[in-house]
Order: structure tokens, then C-alpha cells, then sequence
């Protein structure tokens, strides 16, 4: 059966063709690395030329000042306080960053849910090892039935030994957004809330400052379509003292925004050329933008629902997506036997890029809606799939 919500209209050719990717792929995997814009990667190039024709004056002296200048942009659309801002290269060293500044005592829970990234459940892994403090995974099964699910399930993990909740705004694996929103307020003060935002500047509309959490961390290479290694980690007010990045350098305790504007010499490109990847989207409608990406998400989850003969693991209605969805696979396809060969057979033969995911003993298919996309791509990948499956 056809999908009863209809796509969007795509946008312009000229607009898709800022994208550099190839014409002859099928590229439905936008949620991993992003794809850049043309115009954004000339602005990390212009900064590149201006960066080495004068390294001294713009790196030794005036780096913290142009930093801020980025971060005033970001404040502008993310909210919160621009010196609430640290850079970052990705989301999981902001998560580690945060990981690494906290005390934690033999006993002390640290807790996410089995959605979590494996990036950041090892990085908590790894610093609960050294402090006798303990991991503990809470599980919240899918299919649901909507948001208020996902958040009665968290919060049914939290116990009074619980000293950190680190929990996705929308997971990377089931590409389901959870109400981090409403959580805050509902946590005991004792357990601090860091948000795995990985997946959401530019996915939805975010207020970072209005949801409370003690920590932020967030890429902007997604679908902000900055360049690759720019990412940020907002911190509280009251917690910016005591967090510190991971690496330690010449401004180690003189406060949050020196210790993350100077982390040693680096290529500072990606950070500096973030506001012309937030001009791109504001001069397409950052709204727009969003509304598309959600629009065309919705209508392939469908799609894929009803052509595989799926039970949709969040509600058709969307209220659990942005701009990725994820699709239970026939039990047929099984005999490829790893997700790897099958995405692997999907880019040989056909020119797909899409991820196939083992989680929760189930395989899924993910999908991303970006501007490049078009709805003839998730039209191909279905066939695909379902001449896959016939055998």
C-alpha cells in the first residue's frame, strides 16, 4: 500500500547541487557525517588562508575573540549564554569531557538507556572502572506508543545511587527522540543530566538553555552541515568552574571559556567557519529547512513500514522523529548474516548508502532526510530491500 502522508517538495536543483555528493549515490546516511555545503567548505578554506598568512596575530592573539564571536551565533539560535559555550570536535569528547571532570565515588550509578551510543556507554565504562563506580543500562523497549513512554521508562531507572543520567535527545541507533525537555524537573538534584544532543542542532527546534541540564554536547557536522570536527558542549552556569576539556593546557583553571577556547594548537577552521553553515540554513529558512527534513522522514518511515510489512517501532504520526527514522527489517534478510554484508551488497550493487543496524536483536534500517534528498531515493532503497528479501 501506498503511504498516506505525502512527501515534501524537494528543494531546488541549484540548492541541491551545493552538496558534493556523488551524483550516481543514493546517500541516505546523512545522519552519520553530514555532507557540507559547498559554500561552508569555502568559508573553512578562506579561514585556512587567513589562519596561515598571519598564524601569530589571528591563532596567538585573537583566537578567543573570534571563538566568541562564533559562539555569540550559536547562543543566537541554540540559546542559553554564549560563555556557556565550549568547542569541541564531536559530541562524545564533550562527553568525555564532562566524564572526566565529575567525582565519582565507589557505588555511584552512572546510567543511560540501551539506545545509548557504544561511543559514549564505553567512555563511562572506561571512567567507572577507575572510580569503583558502577554502569547500568536502562531498558526501554521499542515499538512505543509516544513520547511519555520513553520518559516514564528512564525515569523508572533512576534510583537514589544514581550520580549521572546521560541520555540521547534523539539516539543514534533508533533515531527516536526523547523528551529530555520535561526530565530535568523531574530528576532528583542529586543525579545530573547530561544530553547526548548529537543529533539535533539543526534536526528540531532547540533551546538548550530552557531545558536545564547541567551539560550539552552537541555536533554541528550533522545537520547544522558545518565541517567535520565542530562540534560544542554547553555547560551550566553553576557547573562551568569544575568541567574541564580533556585535554589540559596553559589555562587550566582560570575559568570554562579559556580552558576550551586554547586546547593546544589545532586547526581551528571547523569552529570559525560554523556561522556561514548557520547562514546557509538561515538564508533557506532554518524553519523550512526543518519542516522538509521532518516531512521527508516521516513519509519514507512510512513507506518503508508499509512496503516491508512492518510494525513501526515509533508512531506513524512522527512525533518520535526529526529527520531520521529506523525501519525493522524481514527476517529473511537474515541470511546475510551480519548487518555489514547486507549494507555492504545494498552500496555494490545499487549505490546505497544506508546503515544497517543490529540492536536489540532485531536488524532495522536507517534512514536520513537532508536537502539532497529526493523521494525517488527511499522509493529505490525499498525495492531493494523488498527484491532482497523475496530471495
Amino acid at each position: 500500500m501506498p503511504p498516506i502522508t505525502q512527501p515534501p517538495e524537494p528543494f531546488a536543483p541549484e540548492v541541491r547541487a551545493e552538496f558534493g555528493v556523488d551524483p550516481d549515490l543514493i546517500f541516505l546516511n546523512h545522519g552519520s557525517f553530514g555532507s557540507v555545503p559547498r559554500c561552508v567548505r569555502a568559508a573553512q578554506d578562506a579561514w585556512r588562508d587567513r589562519l596561515e598568512r598571519d598564524p601569530i596575530e589571528l591563532i596567538g592573539r585573537r583566537i578567543q575573540s573570534l571563538l566568541g564571536e562564533v559562539k555569540v551565533k550559536l547562543a543566537s539560535r541554540f540559546g542559553g549564554a554564549p560563555s556557556e559555550y565550549g568547542f569541541v570536535t564531536n559530541a562524545t569528547e564533550g562527553v568525555n569531557a564532562v566524564l572526566r571532570s565529575m567525582r565519582f565515588e565507589p557505588g555511584d550509578e552512572l546510567l543511560c538507556t540501551d539506545h545509548v551510543y557504544r561511543a559514549v556507554r564505553q567512555a563511562m565504562r572506561s571512567r567507572a572502572g577507575e572510580c569503583g563506580a558502577v554502569v547500568r543500562d536502562v531498558p526501554v523497549p521499542l515499538p512505543t506508543l509516544d513520547a511519555e513512554a520513553l520518559l516514564h521508562a528512564v525515569l523508572a531507572g533512576v534510583s537514589e545511587r544514581t550520580r549521572l543520567l546521560v541520555l540521547d535527545h534523539v539516539t543514534s541507533a533508533t533515531a527516536t527522540r526523547f523528551p529530555v525537555e520535561a526530565l530535568r524537573a523531574k530528576l532528583p538534584p542529586r543525579c545530573a543530566l547530561l544530553v547526548d544532543g548529537a543529533h539535533a542542532p539543526g534536526a528540531m527546534p532547540l533551546d538548550v538553555g530552557a531545558i536545564g541540564a547541567e551539560f550539552y554536547a552537541a555536533n554541528l557536522h550533522k545537520w547544522v552541515m558545518a565541517p567535520k570536527g565542530s562540534a560544542f558542549l554547553r555547560v551550566r552556569a553553576d557547573q562551568a568552574a569544575s568541567t574541564h576539556p580533556c585535554v589540559i593546557s596553559h589555562f587550566f583553571g582560570e575559568g570554562f571559556e579559556p580552558e576550551f577556547d586554547w586546547q593546544g594548537t589545532r586547526d581551528f577552521s571547523a569552529w570559525l567557519a560554523v556561522p556561514a553553515a548557520l547562514d546557509f540554513t538561515q538564508a533557506l529558512g532554518v524553519e523550512r529547512v526543518m519542516r522538509h527534513n521532518h516531512q521527508l522522514a516521516c513519509w519514507a518511515h512510512e513507506l518503508l513500514v508499509r512496503g516491508l510489512g512492518a510494525q513501526p517501532a515509533t508512531p506513524l504520526d512522527g512525533s518520535c522523529l526529526t529527520c531520521m527514522a529506523v525501519v525493522q527489517l524481514p527476517e529473511s534478510l537474515r541470511r546475510f548474516e551480519k548487518v555489514e554484508h547486507l549494507q555492504a551488497d545494498l552500496y555494490a550493487r545499487e549505490r546505497i548508502e544506508v546503515p544497517i543496524i543490529d540492536w536489540g536483536g532485531r536488524w532495522w534500517v536507517r534512514v536520513s532526510a537532508a536537502v539532497h534528498n529526493m523521494p525517488w531515493h527511499y522509493e529505490a532503497l525499498l525495492k531493494a530491500l523488498q527484491t532482497r528479501a523475496a530471495g
